[in-house]
C-alpha cells in the first residue's frame, strides 16, 4: 500500500513538473510574455542567484511555507534555462533530468551497485573517486581548477580552489598554520593601508579573506552559513540597541561610549555574554 502511495505520488509530481514545463513553453512561444521572451541565459542569471539566496533564508528561518514558493521560484530558474537551451538545440528538460539520474545512480553505487559504505565518509571518499574518474573521461582541462565555476560567490569559489589544490598536497597541514597566515596577513595589510595604494589595500585584504576562507574550510564550517548567522545576530543586536537608545535619533545622538554599551546590553540579554 505504501509502495502505491508511493508511486502515485511520483506520478502526481512528474505531471506537475510536466505542466509546470509546458507553461513555460508558452510564456516564451509565439503570443507568451514580451519579458519572459526577450531574456537570454545571460540576463537570468542574476535571478538565479537572486532565488537560491531567497531558498536559504526561508530554512534559516524554518519558513516552511515559504520554503515551498522559494524552491518553485528556483525550479523556474532551471525551467526557463532547459527551455532556453531546447529552443537553441542545445538539450531540453527531459536531457537535465535524464543526466541527474545517472549521475545519481553512477555516484551512489553503494545503493545502486556492488560498493560497501558504512558510513558518510565512506560515501564522501567513493564520490569524490567517481568525480576523479568522470573528469579523465572528459577533455583534459588546462588546469586542475577551471572546473571551479568564477562566478560564484567569492566565499565558495576560494573554498573550492583551495580544496582542488589541497588534492595535490598544496596546502597548510592543519588549522595551526592558518592562524600564523592570518597573523602575517593582517601585518602585510596594515603596512598597505599606511602606504595609502588602494589597489594593494584591495590586493592584501583579498589575501586575508581567502587566508579566511581556508581556515574555516579546515575547519569544516561553511563560511556562507556562518556569516549569515553572524549578520543576523548583528541585526537582532542592533535591533534591540534601537530599542533600548531610543530609534535611530536616540543612536545618533549617544556618544561611542554610550553606544558601546549598548551593544554589551544587547549581547547580555542575547545571552552570549
Amino acid at each position: 500500500m505504501v509502495e502505491g502511495q508511493q508511486l502515485d505520488a511520483q506520478a502526481d509530481a512528474a505531471a506537475a513538473l510536466q505542466r509546470a514545463a509546458a507553461i513555460m513553453a508558452r510564456l516564451r512561444g509565439p503570443g507568451g510574455c514580451p519579458w519572459d521572451r526577450e531574456q537570454d541565459f545571460d540576463s537570468i542569471k542574476r535571478y538565479t542567484l537572486e532565488e537560491t539566496y531567497e531558498v536559504f533564508d526561508a530554512i534559516e528561518r524554518r519558513a516552511w511555507p515559504e520554503l515551498k514558493d522559494e524552491l518553485g521560484d528556483l525550479l523556474l530558474q532551471v525551467l526557463f534555462y532547459a527551455q532556453m537551451a531546447s529552443e537553441a538545440g542545445y538539450f531540453d528538460l527531459r536531457d537535465v533530468a535524464e543526466n541527474l539520474s545517472a549521475k545519481l545512480v553512477r555516484r551512489h553505487p553503494h545503493v545502486f551497485g556492488e560498493v560497501e559504505a558504512t558510513d558518510s565518509s565512506a560515501v564522501l571518499r567513493n564520490w569524490e573517486q567517481i568525480k576523479v574518474e568522470e573528469k579523465r573521461a572528459k577533455a583534459a582541462a588546462a588546469s586542475m581548477l577551471d572546473d571551479v565555476p568564477r562566478t560564484m560567490p567569492a566565499t565558495m569559489e576560494a573554498a573550492k580552489l583551495g580544496s582542488k589544490a589541497a588534492k595535490v598536497g598544496f596546502d597548510w597541514p592543519s588549522a595551526d598554520g592558518l592562524f600564523e597566515k592570518l597573523v602575517e596577513e593582517t601585518a602585510e595589510l596594515r603596512v598597505e593601508i599606511k602606504r595609502g595604494d588602494a589597489d594593494r589595500v584591495e590586493a592584501e585584504f583579498g589575501d586575508l579573506m581567502f587566508t579566511v576562507m581556508n581556515l574555516a574550510r579546515h575547519l569544516k564550517v561553511d563560511a556562507e552559513t556562518a556569516l549569515r548567522r553572524t549578520n543576523a545576530r548583528f541585526r537582532a543586536r542592533f535591533a534591540a540597541m534601537e530599542l533600548a537608545g531610543g530609534g535611530a535619533d536616540g543612536l545618533r545622538a549617544a556618544s561611542a561610549e554610550e553606544l558601546e554599551s549598548l551593544w554589551v546590553r544587547a549581547k547580555v540579554a542575547e545571552g552570549t555574554v
